[in-house]
C-alpha cells in the first residue's frame, strides 16, 4: 500500500486532534512528525526512526534554528531579570504616575500600537510588546489570551501589509520569473486587496478600545490580583518597583540594534537582512547591557543575576521544544507531499467569482495544517498567477487571497511557529490562545471570503 494522496492529510489532522484533546503540543507534534516519516517511509520502521531523527538533527543543526533556540532563551532570561529587578514593575508606575495606562483601554491600546510598528521581524514584534504589557495586563484585569491575541493578530498581518521586511523580499522573489511589467507594483497592490490581515486588525483596535470580548475568551482568567492577594499567590507583588530603564533600555535597545543589524546583513536593503541573526545578536547584547546595569546598580550580584537568568530560561524550555518540535514537523510534511496535495485540490472547473475564495480557503487549509505560510506561498502562488492570466483578475488580486489565506491559516493553527511565539510572549497557555483566538480568525475569514465575491461580483 502507497501511502499519498489523501494520506499526506493524516500526520496533521492527528497533531491537531492531539493537541486539542490533550492540550499538550510537544506530544502532538512528537505524534506528528513520527507518524509522517513512518507513513513516508511505507510503514518501514527503521527507515522511519532514521528519517524521524534525520529530521530533529536538520533543525537543530540549522544556523538560522538555533539562533532563533538561543535568543528565545535569552528572551526567558532577560524577562526574568526585568521582572526580579523591579524594572517591570518601576515601568507600571511610571505609566501610572504619568497617566499614559490608567485603564484597560490604554492598557490594551499599548500593544496594539507596538504590534503595528514593528513590522520588521515578528518575533521581534511579539516579545517586544508582550514583555511590556503582561503586567499591565495583570493590573486591569485582563486575561493574557487577550494579549495572545493581540500580539498575534497584528504582527504577521501587519509584516504582510507594510511590506519593507523579509516578508516582502520573499514575496518578491515568488513573483518574479512571470514577466510581469511591474512586479514590485503588483506586490504593492496586494496591500488593497489583502482583506483578510485589514479585517483583523480593526478587530484588534476594535478589542483594544472597546475592551470586549467574545467567545471563548470571556471566560478566560485573568492573572490579576486583589487587596488581599499574598506574595506567595503572586511573587510580582513581592517584587520592588526600583527604575524604569530596567526594562525600556534593554527593550528599545533590541529594537534599534535589530534594525541596525538588518541593514548591516542585508547590505543597506533591511529587506535582505538575516532576521534570526539580528535579532540573535540584538538580545545578546542587551542582555549582557542589563546585566551590566544590574550589578553596577549593585541589584543583584553575578550569583543570584545567573540563577534568575537560568530559571528565566527554564521557564522557556518547553515553549522552545514546541517551536523546535514545530519547525521539524513543517520539514516532515512537506517532504510528505501535504501542500503540494492540497494545492492540487484546487482544480480549474470553478466559476470566476469563487477562484479568489477558493485559493483563500486552500491557503488556509494548507497553513493549518502545514503550520507554515511562507510555505503556503511557495506552493500557491505559482498556481494563482497562472491562474490570473487564465481568467482575466488581477495578479494581485489572486495573490493577496494566497497571502491572507496563508496568514488565517497560520495563525489559526496550534502547530504555527508564530502562534506559539504569541502564546510565549504573552505567558498565555497555548491551547487556551488557540482556542480563544480561532473565532476571530472564523469572523475575519468570513467577511475576507464575503468581500472577494462582492468585489469580483463588481468589476464583472
Amino acid at each position: 500500500m502507497i501511502f499519498e494522496g489523501f494520506w499526506t492529510l493524516l500526520p496533521p489532522v492527528v497533531a491537531i486532534l492531539i493537541a486539542v484533546w490533550k492540550r499538550n503540543a510537544i506530544l502532538a507534534l512528537t505524534v506528528g512528525i513520527v507518524l509522517t516519516w513512518m507513513l513516508n517511509a511505507q510503514l518501514d520502521v527503521i527507515q522511519g526512526t532514521q528519517d524521524t531523527l534525520g529530521n530533529l538533527w536538520d533543525v537543530v543543526s540549522s544556523d538560522g534554528n538555533r539562533r532563533i533556540i538561543i535568543f528565545s532563551l535569552l528572551i526567558g532570561a532577560l524577562l526574568a531579570l526585568m521582572k526580579q529587578s523591579g524594572g517591570v514593575n518601576a515601568f507600571v508606575d511610571r505609566l501610572a504616575q504619568k497617566r499614559l495606562v490608567t485603564n484597560q483601554r490604554q492598557a490594551s491600546l499599548l500593544p496594539s500600537i507596538i504590534g503595528t510598528s514593528i513590522f520588521t521581524d515578528t518575533n521581534l514584534s511579539m516579545f517586544t510588546a508582550g514583555i511590556a504589557s503582561q503586567s499591565l495586563f495583570d493590573k486591569y484585569g485582563m486575561s493574557r489570551a487577550r494579549l495572545a491575541f493581540i500580539l498575534d493578530s497584528t504582527c504577521s498581518p501587519i509584516s504582510i501589509l507594510l511590506l519593507i521586511n523579509g516578508w516582502g523580499a520573499y514575496v518578491l522573489g515568488l513573483l518574479d520569473g512571470y514577466q510581469l511589467a511591474d512586479t514590485v507594483g503588483v506586490l504593492i497592490d496586494t496591500i488593497f486587496f489583502n482583506f483578510y490581515p485589514i479585517i483583523i486588525l480593526v478587530m484588534v483596535y476594535y478589542t483594544a478600545f472597546s475592551t470586549r470580548v467574545f467567545g471563548p475568551m470571556k471566560n478566560s482568567v485573568a492573572n490579576t490580583f486583589n487587596d488581599n492577594t499574598s506574595e506567595l499567590d503572586d511573587p510580582m507583588l513581592a517584587v520592588k518597583a526600583t527604575k524604569a530603564r530596567y526594562l525600556v533600555i534593554p527593550l528599545f535597545g533590541i529594537c534599534i540594534v535589530t534594525i541596525g543589524l538588518l541593514l548591516y546583513s542585508g547590505n543597506g536593503d533591511i529587506r535582505k537582512g538575516s532576521g534570526s541573526w539580528s535579532v540573535m545578536w540584538a538580545v545578546i547584547s542587551c542582555y549582557v547591557i542589563l546585566m551590566a546595569m544590574l550589578l553596577k546598580d549593585k541589584v543583584f550580584d553575578v550569583k543570584k543575576a545567573l540563577t534568575i537568568s537560568a530559571s528565566g530560561m527554564k521557564d522557556l524550555l518547553p515553549v522552545v521544544v514546541i517551536l523546535v518540535l514545530s519547525f521539524a514537523f513543517g520539514d516532515a510534511v512537506k517532504a510528505f507531499g501535504t501542500g503540494t496535495f492540497v494545492s492540487e485540490l484546487l482544480g480549474s472547473d470553478f466559476p470566476i467569482l469563487l477562484v479568489a475564495p477558493l485559493l483563500f480557503i486552500t491557503a488556509g487549509v494548507m497553513a493549518f495544517a502545514t503550520g507554515t505560510s511562507w510555505g503556503t506561498f511557495a506552493v500557491l502562488i505559482p498556481i494563482a498567477m497562472p491562474l490570473a492570466a487564465s481568467t482575466g483578475l488581477e495578479p494581485a488580486f489572486l495573490v493577496a487571497a494566497v497571502l491572507g489565506g496563508g496568514i488565517f491559516g497560520d495563525h489559526s493553527s496550534p502547530i504555527s511557529d508564530s502562534t506559539i511565539v504569541a502564546s510565549m510572549a504573552s505567558g498565555c497557555d497555548h491551547i487556551e490562545h488557540v482556542k480563544t483566538q480561532l473565532p476571530y480568525n472564523l469572523v475575519a475569514g468570513v467577511l475576507t471570503l464575503m468581500g472577494y465575491v462582492i468585489y469580483v461580483a463588481w468589476i464583472m
